[in-house]
């Protein structure tokens, strides 16, 4: 009768795969409670995962012991609970057996069932009591099964190996009994991070807020420069706060999730995730996790939280912008985690002070937090400057004082189709953004359809106390001597926190198939390829991705050219024409600067290998000793414009030249010939990068003609100058006028020290040089005649 009245969501989804079990050793799994239920509910499990069933004892040398341990037994409906002797027992039972038999090594896999995952709430009283989670009895158990079946989740653990133990630490009863302890702290820990800490209640919240230093010393403030009572001050600090604050509500996320379990699969044919377990272990830890996703589009929202509490982890508070709190979906946001925020806090310092506060106690109390450090979605594709605001807060809080670790975990969202990329096309050509709106809800609703698949790559953690350590190792004395004080560390290491947040969530990339695609046709001549051409071109990026990865966090797509290209057809993203002698896959003319978004996504992935292949195709002789001097000139650009962050990158060429050699594109060792038979590929990869050198041939021409120009009369040439190259050789890629981008170069051109310093003239010649040698000869003429116009020589 249960099975039919419980749903069960595993987490890990594959056991096995994600917490490597060996399927060879013998397997135990460790409850924390006695339970008819939970066995039954672990029974429907195992047999789906072909993993031995909690029925079926282990029997080892004539030795039947039972298949699931528990640290304490059945809780009566009257009396006290049974004591878990008998399974310290069976421990022992199980050390001595591993004392016996040098070759056994049985696997201890912990096991925790949560029928709901509701956290409680700070005053809860009667439902509390009829739906406690801890320690029911049948009766409660019952009820629970009832009323909250649907929600039930297993969650498995990382198995521990009974050999590891009887040869490190005996096989004695005192062994048993600290296998007993550690389980209960595991059991414990494990529960906080499925459920969460307990929910305040709303007003009490506030008044605590309000009791703090910070806030009454700002309310006193703003009513003596605004003149005004101080119970009026107090007043508006409460607006603020309830402007602001979350009213986070289990009920509401329950329904949630099953509305966007119903979305996901209507949209997407799969969301693919990498990384959620280093996540998981960090809650297990006692982390304080900050969630810091790139912003493709509203979707990410939604789609983080959904993947989070699916992955047995509570949904994150959300820091969102005030403009989406509009009916109906402010208050829903709102009540699923999301707390308000202003684009701009226009020196209220009372505003500010309450921020900070409650963003103070949310960490303090456990609540993971999220927030955008783009501050906005991206248009073009690629990462956008990050914004400091918030991550100064959090280092802010740090230096407050918070005793658990905190920890920035970078998040890549991507999607085989943005919902707003024909918006965001319109936007960038001058159209004014649309304020958002329950209409613009109902219209991207009544717009779904096959969205092909999502990624959640989980990138490098940051931890915020080791950073400080790194950039201030005396920052704890500093604080504590003059905590008003700001430090002259601190704007300098916020920034450089920032620029490494951007850069870990472009080292967890999804190479998927409408991005590698993307890439690959929007760097053919006429943005099409012969299909078997494209594929084999697939082949290669798919191949040297994987032989030489980004980094160990991203993520490559499956299968073959040909796969891919099935795949991105049945999409509808590319078109297919055919004649009598084959097959042509092409870009719709009318949506080649939108699939411009998708290539923007990965294109920092195939940044080096396009540059490599750049002089290989460009250069008459071309040696290993000249690429890595091409690399060291253009890579701190690149490092800048696409948030780069390849650690030995001269090893990383090195690992991409060998890659070539083994796959027959490249002969020689220290000086290259190019096989003769793979050119075209050579030359099509070589485009990937093409127009980024575009770029820095205009700024460094510009440079050598004129070393004296200034940051500001650099951006506004170069940008003026770009616009003829494009309108003479028809570019069309929005970011190659994104006037931001030219800023972000010149602030790095002059870190560098190639503005206004005839010092390192002969430096910008060599890179010019360098830059001209690259391009065709078409592109490099109009250049070099443009600059001289420009500048009158």
């Amino acid at each position: 009768m249960q099975k039919w009245m419980v749903h069960t969501i595993v987490v890990p989804h594959d056991p096995f795969d994600d917490l490597n079990l060996d399927p060879t050793k013998p397997l135990v799994y460790v409850m924390k409670t006695e339970s008819i239920s939970d066995a039954a509910a672990l029974s429907e499990i195992t047999e789906g995962f072909g993993m031995p069933s909690p029925y079926e004892p282990l029997i080892v040398d004539g030795l039947k012991v039972p298949r699931i341990v528990c640290l304490e037994g059945r809780k009566p409906l009257f009396g006290k609970r049974e004591s878990g002797e008998k399974f310290i027992n069976c421990f022992i039972s199980l050390l001595a057996l591993h004392r016996q038999r040098p070759d056994l090594d049985i696997q201890l896999v912990p096991v925790s069932l949560y029928w709901g995952r509701t956290p409680g709430k700070e005053d809860d009283s009667m439902k509390a009591a009829v739906f406690e989670r801890e320690s029911p009895t049948w009766l409660r158990k019952w009820l629970m099964i009832l009323f909250l079946g649907r929600h039930n989740f297993v969650q498995f653990s990382n198995a521990l190996s009974l050999r590891y133990m009887a040869d490190e630490h005996g096989s004695d009863k005192r062994i048993a009994h600290k296998l007993t302890r550690v389980a209960r702290v595991h059991f414990s820990r494990q529960r906080k991070v499925m459920t969460g800490p307990q929910l305040p209640n709303r007003q009490m919240f506030f008044a605590s807020l309000l009791k703090s230093d910070s806030i009454k010393k700002a309310i006193e403030e703003e009513a003596v420069s605004k003149k005004v009572s101080p119970e009026k001050a107090r007043e508006t600090a409460i607006e603020y706060l309830d402007e602001i604050a979350a009213d986070y509500s289990d009920s509401l996320v329950r329904i949630a999730e099953r509305f966007l379990t119903w979305l996901w699969n209507k949209l997407y044919s799969g969301i693919n995730i990498k990384g959620a377990e280093q996540i998981r272990q960090l809650h297990h830890d006692g982390h304080e996790i900050v969630y810091v996703p790139c912003h493709r589009s509203h979707m990410d929202y939604l789609l983080l939280s959904y993947i989070l509490y699916y992955q047995g982890m509570v949904p994150p508070h959300i820091a969102a912008g005030i403009n989406l709190n509009f009916w109906p979906a402010g208050p829903m946001f709102r009540r699923g985690g999301a707390f308000f925020i202003r684009r701009s806090f226009n020196g209220n310092k009372l505003y500010t002070a309450v921020f900070r506060e409650y963003l103070d106690q949310l960490f303090a109390k456990g609540y993971s937090v999220e927030y955008f450090t783009e501050g906005g979605r991206s248009r073009t594709g690629r990462l956008l400057a990050p914004k400091t605001g918030m991550l100064a807060m959090t280092i802010n809080s740090v230096l407050r004082g918070i005793e658990r670790p905190v920890t920035l975990v970078p998040v890549y969202l991507g999607y085989d189709h943005v919902m707003e990329v024909a918006t965001y096309h319109k936007e960038l050509s001058g159209k004014k953004k649309q304020k958002e709106s329950v209409w613009q809800v109902f219209g991207a609703i009544r717009k779904l359809g096959n969205f092909g698949q999502g990624y959640v790559n989980f990138g490098e953690p940051i931890n915020l106390q080791n950073f400080l350590n790194q950039q201030a190792p005396d920052w704890r004395e500093e604080v504590a001597n003059d905590p008003e004080q700001k430090p002259t560390w601190f704007t300098p290491s916020v920034n450089l926190l920032a620029n490494r947040v951007m850069t870990n969530i472009n080292g967890a990339a999804a190479a998927s198939s409408v991005t590698l695609t993307s890439l690959v046709l929007l760097a053919s001549e006429r943005n099409a390829l012969e299909r078997s051409l494209l594929e084999r071109q697939l082949d290669l990026y798919l191949a040297l991705l994987k032989a030489v990865p980004y980094t160990n966090y991203a993520s490559v797509a499956e299968g073959d050219g040909k796969t891919i290209v099935d795949h991105c057809l049945s999409l509808n993203k590319f078109v297919s024409t055919k004649d009598a002698i084959g097959e042509i896959i092409s870009v719709d003319e009318k949506i080649a600067i939108t699939m411009s978004y998708y290539r923007n996504n990965i294109i920092h992935l195939m940044a080096l290998p396009s540059l490599v292949a750049s002089c290989l195709v460009q250069y008459d002789i071309c040696d290993r000793n000249t690429i890595h001097a091409v690399v060291k000139d253009f890579y701190p650009l690149l490092k800048a414009e696409l948030f780069m962050g390849i650690e030995d990158v001269q090893q990383h060429v090195d690992s991409i030249l060998d890659f070539m050699v083994d796959q027959g594109l490249l002969s020689g060792d220290t000086q290259f010939e190019v096989n003769p038979n793979y050119t075209a590929q050579l030359l099509l990869m070589a485009e990937t990068i093409s127009e980024t050198l575009q770029r820095y041939a205009i700024i460094f021409n510009l440079l050598a003609i004129k070393p004296d120009l200034e940051r500001s009369e650099l951006e506004t040439d170069s940008h003026l100058l770009a616009q003829r190259l494009g309108a003479l050789h028809g570019i069309t890629a929005p970011e190659f006028y994104d006037k931001k981008l030219y800023n972000t170069l010149s602030v790095k051109l002059k870190e560098l020290g190639y503005l206004c310093s005839v010092e390192h003239r002969a430096e910008v010649i060599r890179i010019r040089d360098h830059a001209n040698q690259l391009l065709s000869s078409a592109v490099r003429q109009t250049i070099v005649d443009s600059v001289h116009a420009e500048h009158g020589q």
